[in-house]
């Protein structure tokens, strides 16, 4: 086995979890119950220097949301829920383009070609509430650009900009998805339990580069979830399990948290890893639900 610089390993933080795993790599079976630390290192381990690494540093992965709300959004918690459903009203016909590629640009120069989506299918991803309470109403729509943190640091991708009423500034989706995630080279675990579970995904990383927003789920009848981290050369491993379970009845509700960690060191090209899955934590894509 490879050996792979432990940088550190962080404390246990409020969170809970679950994601997908990799169903095109063989489950690790050896993971079971044993030591949720060994199965980090044995991630750490497996990423490192392998071509599903390669193929990530590569890529196109964000590590922040797709969407951009407007200066000084928002007004009132009319517009705050409008959102936060998805609710919005459509007033104005959305633009056509030729283009069906468009490139994504870092600040180092280097560049990829992606598929551009519709300001159509760019809408859509905005408006999937349809209800009667408070909606923001889109007014018009071009396409532009935006920056947004990425595995590959900081980069500039199209975007559909739409103009929304009451505001100075468009609300801006990106117009390109994520490139396909490399297969994993270890497969997640065969069965959640309390010691470890996988995480619903990547929240935000901040600019400072060491503070992390993961989401993650837990039970009604819980203390929480809690995650540990494990700070290795190429990657950072995060592994969430369940406090304080209780074996009496409880309802079979499940609830999502955020939890913010603190990495020693900033993330810089590491892959942010989830110890259950064995794979690159999934960003947000979407306005996030509720959360506790």
């Amino acid at each position: 086995m490879r050996s792979v610089k432990m940088l550190v390993t962080l404390g246990l933080v409020a969170a809970a979890a679950v994601g997908c795993g990799d169903d095109r790599a063989p489950a690790d079976n050896r993971a079971g119950n044993v030591d949720t630390a060994e199965r980090a290192r044995r991630v750490a381990t497996a990423w490192e220097g392998s071509e599903a690494a390669r193929v990530w540093r590569q890529g196109y992965y964000p590590l922040g949301d797709s969407v951009q709300l407007p200066d000084g959004a928002f007004h009132d918690d009319a517009d705050k829920r409008a959102y936060a459903t998805q609710n919005f009203r459509l007033r104005a016909p959305l633009p056509d383009t030729a283009k069906k590629q468009a490139k994504v640009r870092w600040r180092d120069g280097d560049s990829l070609t992606l598929p551009l989506a519709s300001a159509r299918e760019a809408y859509d991803k905005l408006a999937r509430g349809s209800n009667s309470g408070p909606a923001l109403t889109v007014t018009a729509a071009r396409l532009g650009r935006m920056t947004v943190p990425t595995s590959r640091g900081t980069a500039t991708v199209p975007a559909w900009l739409f103009t929304v009423k009451g505001y100075d500034t468009p609300l801006k989706r990106v117009a390109v998805t994520p490139s396909e995630l490399p297969r994993s080279p270890i497969g997640p675990v065969p069965e959640r339990t309390d010691e470890l579970g996988p995480l619903v995904g990547l929240d935000t990383v901040a600019r400072d580069g060491r503070t992390i927003t993961l989401r993650a789920e837990h039970g009604a009848c819980d203390d929480g979830p809690a995650v540990e981290v494990l700070e290795a050369e190429g990657g950072v491993v995060f592994s969430a399990s369940i406090r304080g379970t209780s074996d009496g009845p409880c309802t079979s509700e499940l609830r999502v948290k955020k939890v913010t960690v603190k990495l020693r060191h900033p993330v810089g090209d590491r892959i942010l890893l989830d110890a259950f899955t064995g794979r690159p934590i999934p960003p947000r894509q979407e306005p996030a639900g509720p959360t506790q």
